[in-house]
């Protein structure tokens, strides 16, 4: 996850310079396209019907997998989807999540070029490091969760602990960013946080298969809602801050950073790592 972030950004700007903007478009769309026949051949709906699984694997899909899909989707108990404070937790720890990592992405070339003085066409490779951090870090997150869940773990606790990294990391990161005045300080700190971030990938963005595998889907749409809002209005508040303070970088950071900690609080407070659904 991630890597293709990084391979788009180093690959872009010598296809734009060698065969003009329309080839990325060209380019990725043909990639797109011989994935999705990859898709159709390699894989299935179901697990009996996935050609490329092992029996081993699909046995331990079949073991956790609960009732057959007929049962599970007759009813879906909306109520409880939409009310268990579990759920909430995931939901609002999503939307934390996603606070952070939609502005500091969507304004980090803004912020290298106003605040820290980086001139971008020659500094391009800063626009990857984030990108790269967060691949490396969400990777070596989840060795660790498996890990610590093969060590006889419960899996709420490395699910707890995980998703603190993943919060507190960042608020760190952030809070160290506000207090340094030295470009390169900042940039290793905005690329620790985001990368430091991606441990979210073994906590909330995991703990929807745990509290309800038959309906994680529906239990990833209902959390991923909420954490497109900071999309439209993390990112517009964010040119707000900026207008209106004169460019005050620290308050962009310190809203970030509070989000964080309540999503520390909530996730720690509610989540469970047990099934619920």
């Amino acid at each position: 996850m991630y890597m293709g972030s990084v391979v788009g950004l180093l690959a872009c700007p010598k296809l734009i310079s060698e065969f003009g903007w329309q080839s990325v478009f060209y380019s990725f769309g043909a990639l797109g396209l011989f994935w999705w026949i990859l898709w159709q051949f390699g894989i299935g709906s179901t697990p009996e019907n996935c050609p490329g699984i092992s029996e081993e694997e699909k046995q331990y899909i079949f073991k956790g997998r609960g009732p057959s899909q007929e049962e599970t989707y007759a009813e879906i108990p909306w109520k409880r989807l939409l009310s268990h404070p579990a759920a909430w937790a995931i939901n609002v720890s999503h939307f934390c999540c996603t606070w952070g990592y939609f502005v500091l992405l969507i304004w980090l070339p803004t912020y290298f070029n106003s605040a820290l003085g980086f001139d971008l066409k020659s500094s391009a490779f800063l626009a990857v490091l984030p990108w790269l951090a967060m691949f490396t870090f969400a990777n070596v997150g989840g060795l660790i969760a498996d890990k610590l869940i093969e060590s006889g773990m419960s899996t709420t606790r490395v699910r707890k602990i995980m998703q603190t990294i993943g919060f507190l990391g960042p608020s760190s990161m952030l809070t160290g960013l506000c207090f340094t005045q030295s470009p390169q300080l900042a940039v290793g700190f905005m690329t620790a946080a985001l990368g430091l971030g991606s441990f979210s990938q073994s906590g909330v963005y995991s703990n929807h298969q745990d509290i309800g595998p038959d309906y994680s889907g529906i239990l990833l749409g209902i959390s991923n809602t909420f954490a497109a809002v900071p999309g439209i209005i993390g990112v517009a508040l964010t040119g707000f801050i900026l207008d209106a303070t004169g460019g005050s970088w620290n308050s962009v950071f310190g809203i970030a950073i509070g989000f964080y900690l309540l999503g520390t609080v909530v996730f720690n407070a509610f989540a469970t790592g047990e099934r619920v659904f």
